[in-house]
């Protein structure tokens, strides 16, 4: 689909989901502590939500487990992420409120900000509700910040959905000339390449790597589209591997 600078991270994030959203467990499995394995059976809810103020559409609405997710990812800082959660969260849990023992009783789904930029040690945004007779409860979203993985933390446990955002923590780098930078992050996608040729090709997963490799590709052009150099570099690791593929279904 066609991206504006606006809208393409929000979009392979929505792509990631819609289409690969078995790589979604391990992340969720990170995030929340649970253990699901990677097969297990995903039911996508839909997004698009009601309120007074209009529609809603959230990035990620998931069932797992009988549980309800709830992801969604912030390309920039937003103080006011939380409170569009909360409400986010509120739209959900109505609709799957359900009547036990003559009460009303919501779920609110379990939810994260999934922030691609940034690596700060804000681990949860909270909100105090307070209501008319001054008791309270405490809204809190965990925040997960993409930049504090490592590639090998991100390899190691197999949080492949990160991938595609790997390339933004190379935005302010100096990627120019014979900086030593540029060869450290064309070696650390070689060796992202060569992982996911193993965890995918070896397995016969061609479409879902090269969905993946694909998607990669397009943040990776938009983030390095002023750097000609580390644009080249990187699609002669990453980019002509779709492009064989591509012709070798072709010839067949």
């Amino acid at each position: 689909m066609a991206s504006t600078n606006n809208t393409i991270f929000d979009d392979v994030f929505r792509t990631l989901i819609e289409k690969m959203p078995e790589l979604t467990i391990p992340l969720i499995n990170e995030i929340f502590g649970t253990a699901y394995p990677e097969d297990i059976e995903i039911i996508q809810r839909r997004n698009e939500h009601q309120t007074k103020q209009g529609e809603i559409i959230t990035d990620s609405h998931l069932l797992i487990a009988e549980k309800m997710y709830h992801l969604e990812c912030q390309s920039t800082q937003d103080s006011g992420m939380v409170v569009r959660m909360i409400e986010y969260d509120f739209s959900i849990s109505l609709e799957s409120m359900e009547k036990e023992e003559g009460r009303y009783r919501m779920y609110f789904p379990h939810s994260c900000i999934l922030h691609l930029r940034g690596n700060e040690e804000t681990r949860f945004l909270t909100i105090e509700v307070v209501m008319p007779d001054k008791s309270t409860w405490e809204y809190k979203v965990p925040a997960v910040y993409a930049g504090h993985y490592t590639k090998e933390e991100i390899l190691g446990k197999r949080l492949f959905f990160l991938l595609p955002f790997y390339i933004m923590r190379y935005e302010k780098k100096d990627l120019d000339g014979e900086h030593q930078e540029l060869k450290k992050m064309l070696e650390a996608y070689a060796e992202i390449e060569a992982r996911l040729e193993k965890e995918f090709l070896e397995e016969g997963k061609e479409k879902e790597y090269r969905d993946l490799i694909e998607l990669i590709i397009r943040i990776a052009e938009y983030i390095l589209k002023d750097r000609e150099k580390a644009r080249k570099g990187f699609g002669k690791v990453m980019g002509g591997k779709v492009l064989e593929l591509e012709s070798d279904k072709l010839i067949q």
